[in-house]
């Protein structure tokens, strides 16, 4: 009996088992490097022009009260309309006050007449002191009563006056000139003149000109004072600066204007300080409460220019990623400023040779290789 096959099958099976176990090579190709985009920012003087969203205020708010007491005779406006100064609004009762001027004409020839009296009797009095035949004591109470006569038509004079002022202002007219709310009362009612507590009848707010409230930042006012101070452009608190202004349903800054006002303080609550604009207004179209945004004068300046879409929010900061020549990415923090050409401007942080990833910024991480594949930043067409 032989026992050969059995060696033989066991070194089949061993050999079956081994090619079971074994392992297919690993790969020595490393995984491709995530592709980006990347330009050198465009570099040229620009005019800078810094925005900010306010709201359009009258020079001049008025509230029309009347100087005197009375009841409403007549309205002569229509709710809204443009008046100019002096337009007549309001006629309060006026036959109170034409009795009063009445009487004080009345009163004024009285006292006229009086001291006419006692301008006489010191005049025949006079001779009479010469020779004696007066006593002194009775001439001076002559002359003492044309004084006080003198001092009646003094008063009697200032009372015709007042009394034609009462009547005067029972006429309320416009202070200023612009458009007039609506009416506060109506005719017939009865009104507080003269006072604190005066009834308030209607409200007027000037047009032309019209001003332009806004706030700015802390560091916006920082890089203004910084570039008076090197000769960059001038303050507005000393020259009046260009700005324009686009309304909510406009593209383009079409309204002109002039900075006329810089506030003196930080809010501290806020952190900004408050500006003021002013703009012609003769077709009315600019109305108090409008909000808009406005564009105010930067300076020409050397810059960088670079797309939004380049730029990312770190915390409080703005960075770009960069790629060095080994194509290693970096970080860079900067400093921005408005929109030129459709494009940001960067007002420090960058140098002329720094390549920007403008492209593929998802596939960057800093500290990490990519391929980086030149592109070219363009500015928007205008």
């Amino acid at each position: 009996m032989t026992r050969a096959p059995f060696p033989m099958i066991g070194l089949l099976l061993a050999s079956l088992l081994a090619g079971c176990d074994a392992k297919p090579a690993a790969s020595t190709n490393p995984p491709p490097l995530p592709s980006v985009t990347v330009s050198k920012p465009i570099q040229k003087s620009v005019t800078e022009w810094d925005e900010y969203t306010g709201r359009f205020e009258a020079l001049k708010t008025v509230g029309v009260r009347a100087r005197v007491s009375g009841f409403i005779d007549s309205i002569h406006f229509k709710d809204g309309q443009i008046v100019k100064e002096g337009d007549l609004l309001f006629v309060i009762d006026q036959r109170p006050y034409k009795l009063a001027v009445d009487q004080a004409k009345s009163d004024l020839e009285r006292a006229r007449a009086k001291l006419e009296i006692a301008t006489a009797d010191v005049e025949r009095a006079t001779p009479l002191i010469r020779h004696q035949t007066l006593t002194a004591r009775e001439f001076d109470t002559r002359r003492s009563t044309q004084r006080d006569a003198v001092g009646g038509v003094g008063a009697a004079e200032a009372a015709l006056k007042q009394a034609e002022l009462n009547l005067e202002w029972s006429e309320v007219r416009a202070p200023i000139a612009g458009r007039i709310s609506d009416r506060r009362v109506d005719a017939g009612n009865l009104i507080t003149g003269g006072q604190s507590g005066a009834t308030l009848l209607t409200v007027i707010v000037s047009l032309d000109p019209i001003h332009f409230i806004f706030d700015g930042s802390e560091s916006d006012f920082l890089h203004y004072l910084r570039l008076a101070a090197t000769g960059g452009r001038r303050s507005s608190r000393d020259v009046q600066n260009p700005v324009a202004v686009r309304l909510a349903d406009e593209t383009d800054f079409k309204h002109t204007g002039r900075m006329d006002f810089v506030d003196n303080v930080i809010n501290p609550k806020t952190g900004t300080i408050r500006g003021r604009a002013i703009f012609d207004n003769k077709d009315g179209l600019l109305t108090p409460g409008f909000f808009g945004r406005l564009r105010l004068y930067g300076g020409e300046t050397q810059a960088f220019l670079i797309p939004d879409s380049a730029i990312l929010s770190d915390q409080a900061s703005k960075i770009v990623f960069t790629v060095a020549e080994d194509g290693t990415v970096g970080i860079k923090k900067v400093e921005l400023g408005p929109i030129v050409d459709g494009l940001r401007v960067v007002r420090s942080g960058l140098a002329p040779k720094d390549r920007i990833v403008i492209e593929g910024l998802a596939r960057a991480r800093p500290g990490q290789k990519v391929k980086a594949e030149d592109g070219t930043i363009k500015a928007a067409a205008n």
